[in-house]
């Protein structure tokens, strides 16, 4: 699915596209173009300007030029005959070109560990260097700067340092082993990870699969209709959002479009992720010179963004400051490799047979390899991300011997027995919501996957679904 474009917005550019060849590309959509090339240039110039020490200049003409896209890719979606993917593609290829010029020897985040290392069966595909917190900017300033450490954030640290300290933990395992992938989107946009790593914890707590109640799913939690605004969607049956790498592109996105628009105000642009950006803007217009945090102001946001950002800030100024409050994140290495699986086997099959440290390697497996059903066989000769230790305990446990039969036995007896015919009970249905994606309903119903769901059901990918569709809950528990 196209970025920016839901289905139909796709089949109506389809058409309009194939009318535009017939006829010339209509003088409107050149009009566009050419502002697309001249935010290129102007999104370059800035990047020279930062290279030559100008940094504030050259922050604020990249920050410009990178508005002026997605407002371009806005306008270009609602004109006939225009191609969004021109916009995104240049978009995607400015902060290539950037990273690669910021790094000047070309080394940077995702470097394999070794010169020559390979990316497949063995070799490294990517490591990071450790935890940079000494530094941590948003648009040229200091993080601890932009952090005010009023009440409400510290209410919300004192909460993430007791009862939600495990949650705060398990994030930071859980992100440690995606960060080769997250990272370096936030970091070619001159992003804060310590920024990342509070939406995450708050979003999430780095399970890629997660789904709210209100149809906000991945990592990062977009909505469909959000997410598709910024390139997430269904695509060959695989739902985007829950892809670690897209999912932390598409927020960089979100966030440079509310930064442009709101000033560059931390506080006003966290509240816009939860509680929208109508209401932020809309906010931020008539504070004038009050701040976020005054009452006239934040008092006037629903009560779950009011909580929503003072926890998002804690958890980012945590992570810059652990050792101040006797926090411990734990060692985790994050680089991974790709493995080439010898024999048809499960995320579940392979967590068994792998055993491994406390948690064992569901979740890195998991988060690493989004696209597959945990249940469902992967076929022998798929290449898997997993974490760098794991391809000597597969070849040890999984391939053959004891744990190998064990962990075939068990995923063999968790198969559901099916019912005589005589005595099946019909399907159950259930009536689509607004908000409702095919993953979630399967998860809630405990289903055996979107795509099964999906066929259950006749529907074709990228298997859209509408609010007050029933839907037969075939497979299901």
């Amino acid at each position: 699915m196209p970025r920016f474009l839901i289905l139909a917005t796709l089949l109506l550019l389809l058409f309009a596209n194939a009318e535009t060849e017939a006829r010339g590309t209509p003088k409107r959509v050149e009009v566009l173009y050419q502002g697309l090339d001249q935010a290129n240039g102007a999104y370059r110039a800035g990047l020279e300007q930062l290279r030559a020490g100008e940094s504030d200049a050259g922050r604020e003409a990249m920050r410009q030029a990178a508005a002026d896209l997605m407002d371009g890719a806005r306008r270009c979606q609602d004109t006939r005959g225009c191609d969004v993917e021109r916009f995104i593609g240049a978009y995607d290829a400015l902060l290539q070109h950037g990273a690669t010029q910021l790094a000047g020897d070309g080394e940077g985040f995702g470097a394999p560990r070794e010169a020559g290392a390979s990316r497949g069966e063995g070799g490294v595909l990517a490591t990071m260097p450790a935890s940079g917190r000494a530094v941590a900017m948003l648009n040229g300033r200091d993080l601890r700067e932009v952090i005010e450490l009023n009440e409400p954030v510290r209410a919300a640290m004192a909460e993430w340092l007791t009862w939600m300290r495990p949650q705060l933990i398990t994030s930071w395992e859980n992100y440690q082993q995606m960060r080769f992938l997250m990272w370096p989107e936030y970091e070619q946009a001159g992003l804060p990870e310590a920024l990342l790593f509070g939406i995450l914890a708050k979003e999430s707590n780095g399970r890629v699969h997660a789904v709210s109640r209100a149809g906000a799913a991945g990592p990062m939690q977009f909505m469909p209709a959000t997410g598709a605004r910024f390139g997430l969607g269904w695509r060959d049956g695989f739902d985007t959002r829950y892809d670690p790498q897209l999912a932390a592109r598409a927020s960089v996105l979100y966030f440079n479009e509310r930064f442009a628009e709101l000033g560059d105000d931390l506080a006003f642009a966290v509240a816009a992720y939860n509680g929208g950006e109508g209401r932020a803007l809309r906010l931020k217009r008539e504070a004038g010179d009050k701040s976020f945090w005054d009452p006239q102001v934040y008092g006037q946001l629903p009560p779950e963004t009011r909580d929503y950002v003072p926890y998002v800030l804690a958890a980012a100024w945590l992570f810059l400051h652990p050792e101040d409050y006797g926090l411990e994140f734990p060692a985790v290495d994050g680089a991974a490799t790709v493995m080439k699986l010898q024999a048809p086997a499960s995320i579940y099959q392979l967590s068994i047979c792998l055993g491994g440290p406390r948690d064992g390697y569901f979740r890195a497996l998991r988060n690493l390899n989004p696209r597959y059903e945990p249940h469902a066989a992967i076929a022998a000769g798929t290449e898997l991300r997993v974490p760098v230790v794991v391809p000597p305990e597969y070849q040890a446990h999984c391939v053959s011997g004891p744990r190998a039969q064990i962990a075939a036995n068990l995923m063999a007896a968790s198969k559901p027995t099916v019912l005589a015919t005589a005595t099946r009970k019909p399907a159950r249905t259930y009536r689509v919501k607004s908000g409702d994606t095919l993953s979630g309903i399967s998860r809630r119903h405990d289903c055996e996957g979107p795509v099964a769901l999906a066929k259950a059901n006749g529907l074709r990918a990228p298997y859209v679904i509408r609010s007050g569709q029933r839907l037969r809950l075939v497979g299901c528990g």
